[in-house]
């Protein structure tokens, strides 16, 4: 009987669907074992093979451990907000509700013909109202907390106004925007607006005025990884730096506690310090530069003060708010085109880019050290969010300061040991202060580093500018608050309403508040946001409810927030929201909250590294703060997968074109005769690299008038081998895989392309070895020419218990390492081998069926069930090896003679070396190298070889 993959994997998709296979509750009774994939995007393209990967790897371990007698929660659900889904609403005018359900309907579709073991009736969906009233729950505790740095813990705000009511300012060690300093009296004085426009510099969700990644086209605000080489992802479209007002989330507030947690996870080292990184803490010294002439002083942040005598210039970073007073007039022309410049530019490429640009304000600031006047620049490299946006600047011992200096031809002046400028070897940690101060113009006569270590006169100089008032200690951190508004429609709704311009919260009560409906989706034409366009979109204070906009007197109805929240508030804490998902009381209630507790497996991209896995870190923590989740770590063991890589090609579009113009695009070898930028193209529009100009005209509407320079008469692409993405439209579409080989193989053949973790191309070349492997599989328990099952009751010989095993053994020791690309491999040997054995003992088969599950189950429940089981495979305990069937009672050695291998020698496994060397000596083919020789000595090499030395 043939091996009929597509009836077998409809038959048993429809059982599982029907039986409920997969549904999990809560038991205690077993131990659970929750798996999690990271959060999909449904895009209208649908799944490529590079998606399955991670839910393959996770979803095999999750039937392991089930196997095991785990009770496995493994849901899946879908980050249904964001900007694709509106852009195509924009193009089209059809609601991004409507699309996003056929998008949803399309990627069940396809992740079902997988074989996926989800408990569908956990679904969620970021925008389901009764999912994302918990998250405008969670943001309007956040707006009622503050962070007490000594408990290190979110508090309630009226904790905070009841200090200020007895001791203003006094005392207070909490995370805010800005120092202020009032006493209770002076806070009794305010009116309410002054003192809630006073709390909101405390509140961990709090309004801010912050610089942005700005696309007018778009109009909206982009994350950093939505913008590339300085244009939007979605459309190319330019992208500037602005300062906005935006509601952002005190992230930095935690940034101890989540330094300290990552020491409590099992995670990968790189992703752990990729983390750290990020957060970036840093133990140093704030430090106050007068400027030369004026009452004002610049106040900076180093981690190495002693070097303080090697500053020779100060750099600002482009907006600070000191660049407009420091600016001499005239100087002004020239630093209004370098920040026109530095707002066409992201902060990930000013962090990478190693290019020196900066303009000099004509201003000096005065060395508080030396008296020396040193010149104050503008420069790209330093950034206002981390440190206070100024830096002083050594060239000697820093290589970005270095690179400045030699461009501008800035003094360089060495003051360690050791440190080799001319070399670019800059951070002599352990040298010798040899120059300080230099010049004998120290200001403090009492203050002197020579002769110190590195390590001594940064302590020293600590401690002098701590006593001298100078400065003071401070630990610092690169994270930054996050920003969390979006100009767009289609996200979750801000609960906030706006009374005399000030931010208040919808009653809990009347949460959700949904999304209107509007007639277009973008912004409006004064620049609002597109719910500015609603017509229904403002709050009846008295009734508690959404009024018309007509009615908005600001008395007691007033406008609502026409902003939206960013795509990371619905994916910060779906892990919760899936162990109570029907919940209407709680986001989580307590008895699943403490019967799941957190997530014991996570699978994803390292992609999310510095977004995601941050912000939903920080979500959880703050939930812990107030009870709301149980584990303060809501990833305990965190797997990241690999990319799998396909062919893309690019096409290079012209920049800088007028507005009103259609869009230029020159071909491959032109390119650099222009300002070019590459914009993937859909593979199928490419033929050995050259375009179909006409299809790609076709392909999007705003391609529709574009113009080409051609190269004799042919468009010619770019290409790469990168990632897999939609985005980069080089996807290959796993249905058209299912439809030729069946979900099995492709489950068995994407662990086969390698470790889980590495990133692998794809070739469909190799996937006939997976489909070979499961014909052979099914021969074991089918003949060709007959439906007759071959498995019987016969006793398994040695052979095929080694086999079995040997298999078991392996698969067991690669499911905790993830080594599934071995497995697949052991799978194979396995399997031939006991074809060439002629097994069919129903006590082997059985047990490689169980072992096969996890990684191919629809095959598996078909041969589990032939083999006369009522129940499903997937409840079948995982079997145990057993050492005693891998002993090996005899060994081969290899016969050699003066050192050259002549034949191999079958020996007892417990046999002596004696009688080794006796009988290797007596073999007849021993007689024609040993004849006329004299033996001088005989060495065994244990299990390998035996090597007779003669003359």
């Amino acid at each position: 009987m043939d091996y009929n993959f597509s009836e077998i994997e409809k038959k048993w998709q429809k059982v599982w669907r029907e039986q409920q296979t997969y549904k999990v509750v809560e038991d205690a009774s077993k131990t659970k074992f929750y798996v999690l994939n990271m959060f999909p995007y449904p895009s209208g393209a649908g799944l490529h093979v590079g998606h399955p990967l991670g839910y393959i790897a996770s979803d095999i371990y999750a039937r392991y451990k089930r196997q095991q007698g785990f009770n496995v929660l493994n849901p899946m659900g879908y980050d249904a907000y964001g900007l694709p889904a509106e852009q195509y609403a924009i193009q089209t005018g059809q609601h991004p509700a409507l699309t996003t359900e056929t998008n949803i309907a399309h990627y069940r579709e396809q992740l079902d013909k997988i074989g996926f073991s989800f408990d569908w009736s956990r679904e969620v969906r970021t925008c389901d109202p009764a999912y994302y009233h918990w998250t405008q729950w969670a943001f309007e505790k956040m707006f009622s907390s503050y962070f007490d740095n000594d408990q290190q813990k979110a508090l309630p705000i009226d904790l905070l106004v009841k200090h200020f009511e007895t001791d203003g300012t006094a005392g207070l060690h909490v995370a805010q925007s800005e120092e202020l300093s009032f006493t209770a009296a002076e806070w009794k004085t305010y009116d309410e607006a002054q003192q809630q426009r006073t709390l909101m510099n405390y509140r961990i969700a709090y309004l801010g005025e912050t610089m942005v990644n700005w696309c007018p086209e778009l109009g909206t605000v982009l994350a950093n990884d939505e913008v590339v080489n300085g244009v939007s992802e979605r459309g190319g479209y330019p992208v500037i730096q602005k300062k906005m007002q935006q509601w952002c989330l005190r992230t930095s507030a935690y940034a101890q506690r989540l330094l300290e947690g990552l020491d409590k996870v099992n995670w990968t080292d790189a992703i752990k310090e990729t983390q750290r990184n990020w957060i970036g803490r840093s133990e140093g010294t704030e430090i106050a530069f007068k400027v030369a002439g004026e009452a004002r002083e610049i106040t900076i942040f180093t981690t190495r003060v002693d070097t303080i005598f090697g500053v020779t210039f100060m750099v600002l970073a482009p907006e600070s708010e000191l660049v407009g007073t420091l600016t001499k007039p005239e100087k002004q022309a020239e630093v209004a085109t370098y920040l026109d410049y530095v707002k066409k530019r992201t902060e990930l490429d000013r962090m990478s880019d190693r290019k020196v640009t900066g303009v000099f304000t004509g201003s000096y600031a005065v060395n508080p050290f030396t008296g020396e006047e040193i010149p104050i620049w503008i420069s790209e490299y330093v950034l206002a969010g981390y440190g206070t946006g100024a830096v002083m600047a050594v060239p000697a011992h820093d290589s970005r300061d270095y690179a400045f200096a030699k461009h501008f031809n800035l003094p360089i002046v060495p003051l360690i040991e050791g440190a080799d400028v001319e070399n670019e070897s800059f951070d002599a940690k352990e040298g010798i202060v040899m120059n300080s101060p230099r010049d004998g113009k120290a200001v403090f006569e009492d203050f002197t580093l020579n002769g110190k270590t590195v390590k001594e006169a940064i302590a020293y100089t600590k401690e002098y500018v701590t006593r001298h008032g100078l400065g003071r200690v401070k630990v610092n951190y690169r994270l930054r608050d996050a920003i969390f508004s979006r100009q767009r429609y289609w996200g979750e709704p801000f609960p906030v309403y706006y009374k005399n311009g000030l931010p208040y919260m919808i009653p809990e009560a009347c949460l959700p508040l949904e999304l209107p409906e509007i007639d277009k989706y973008q912004p409006t034409e004064s620049g609002e946001p597109p719910l500015g366009r609603a017509k229904k979109w403002a709050w009846d204070e008295a009734n508690q409810c959404v009024v018309e906009n007509e009615r908005i007197d600001q008395q007691t109805v007033f406008p609502l927030e026409l902003n939206t929240m960013p795509g990371f508030a619905g994916s910060s804490a779906y892990y919760l929201r899936y162990m109570d998902p029907h919940n209407t009381q709680a986001l989580v209630g307590e008895k699943a909250d403490h019967y799941w507790q957190n997530v014991d497996l996570y699978v994803g991209g390292t992609e999310h590294a510095t977004g995601h896995l941050i912000y939903s870190r920080f979500w959880n923590k703050f939930l812990f703060d107030y009870g709301v989740s149980c584990k303060e770590e809501p990833f305990e063991k965190l797997v990241n997968q690999g990319m799998i890589q396909g062919r893309s090609n690019f096409v290079y579009r012209v920049n800088d074109m007028a507005k009103d113009k259609a869009p230029v695009f020159v071909s491959k070898g032109l390119k650099d005769q222009y300002d070019t930028t590459p914009i993937h193209v859909w593979v199928g529009l490419v033929k050995n690299d050259i375009l179909d100009v006409d299809a790609f005209k076709a392909w999007r509407p705003e391609y529709e008038q574009a113009e080409f320079v051609l190269e004799e008469g042919q468009y010619h692409c770019g290409w790469a081998v990168e990632k897999m993405s939609k985005s980069m439209h080089n996807v290959v579409n796993p249905d058209d895989i299912i439809a030729e080989y069946g979900a099995d193989t492709l489950r068995l053949y994407e662990m086969f392309l390698g470790p889980v973790e590495a990133s692998k191309p794809w070739d469909t070349n190799g996937i006939d070895g997976c489909f070979r492997f499961l014909k052979k599989l099914w021969a074991l328990f089918y003949g060709r020419n007959s439906d007759a099952l071959l498995a019987d009751d016969s006793q398994p010989t040695k052979e095929n218990l080694k086999t079995l095993h040997k298999l078991i053994k392996k698969v067991s020791e690669d499911m905790e390492r993830f080594s599934y690309n071995t497995s697949v491999s052991a799978f194979m040997i396995a399997v031939n081998e006991l074809g060439q054995q002629q097994c069919h003992s129903r006590q082997v088969l059985q047990d490689v069926v169980v072992v096969l599950a996890p990684f191919a189950p629809h095959i598996a429940e078909e041969l589990w069930h032939a083999l006369g089981h009522s129940t499903t495979v997937c409840d079948a305990s995982w079997p145990k090896a057993n050492e005693s069937y891998l002993v090996e009672s005899e060994i081969q050695l290899t016969i050699s003679f003066n050192g050259k291998a002549r034949f191999q020698k079958v020996f007892p496994a417990d046999a002596d070396n004696a009688t080794i060397e006796a009988e290797a000596k007596a073999d007849e083919r021993s007689q024609k190298y040993l004849e006329g020789k004299t033996i001088v000595k005989v060495i065994i090499v244990p299990k390998k070889i035996v090597n007779i030395v003669m003359k």
